[in-house]
């Protein structure tokens, strides 16, 4: 691993806030961001594109090779579209949880996310961040909180974006979209065996993030 581009893994289910706590933790050590499970939801909005079903493997691998995204100021893009609203869909994202099950798919998108690693470093949010794409990480962080915590964080975000849903449904999505992830039989969704495990759900999202950086000041990353 390249020392000049050191890299902190943040892992957990969603809603377990490491999508927002990866960004401030990006902003505030000024290194590159990744949001793994945003590429694996462009594949997924590619693919609806192009025609292809989510269990075409052959040709999803083909999408997946040639998929033209990037990330700039807090934007996803695809082909030169903003897709950042719908990339964030709850359809969008059953959609990626579906198809991130495929080997092949999973092998394509596998560089692409390490090519992310670069100086001054790098905080990679995902499922798998710190188990299979950078196993060597200097720093594993695993987010975790209660599936009802989840599903009304995820419910007040919806409703902030002006869109209505129901808090029942959302749960009943959130555990069936863990038994999924965890129990899939590639790069399933768990603790890396070094990650510092922290249970966000009476968490503030500045306690959060204080607790990873003095654990950044601590390795001496900055």
């Amino acid at each position: 691993m390249n020392k000049l581009a050191p890299v902190i893994t943040l892992d957990g289910p969603s809603g377990s806030g490491k999508g927002t706590i990866a960004a401030l933790l990006a902003k505030q050590l000024d290194w590159n961001l990744l949001d793994s499970g945003a590429v694996y939801r462009v594949l997924a909005c590619a693919a609806k594109r192009q025609g292809v079903a989510l269990d075409d493997e052959e040709r999803l691998v083909d999408v997946a090779l040639k998929l033209g995204v990037h990330f700039q100021n807090h934007r996803v893009w695809l082909e030169g579209d903003d897709v950042t609203a719908e990339v964030r869909l709850e359809t969008t994202g059953m959609a990626a949880s579906t198809l991130a099950v495929l080997p092949k798919v999973r092998a394509a998108l596998l560089q692409r996310q390490r090519d992310f690693q670069q100086s001054p470093g790098l905080v990679a949010d995902g499922r798998d961040m710190g188990t299979v794409v950078f196993p060597q990480a200097h720093l594993k962080i695993f987010l975790n909180a209660s599936p009802e915590e989840r599903a009304r964080r995820r419910h007040l975000q919806l409703k902030g974006q002006g869109v209505d849903v129901n808090l029942t449904s959302l749960l009943d999505e959130i555990k069936a979209r863990d038994e999924r992830d965890s129990q899939r039989a590639v790069a399933p969704l768990k603790p890396a065996m070094d990650a510092i495990q922290v249970d966000t759900t009476a968490l503030s999202i500045e306690q959060v993030l204080k607790l990873i950086m003095d654990e950044v000041r601590h390795r001496r990353l900055i």
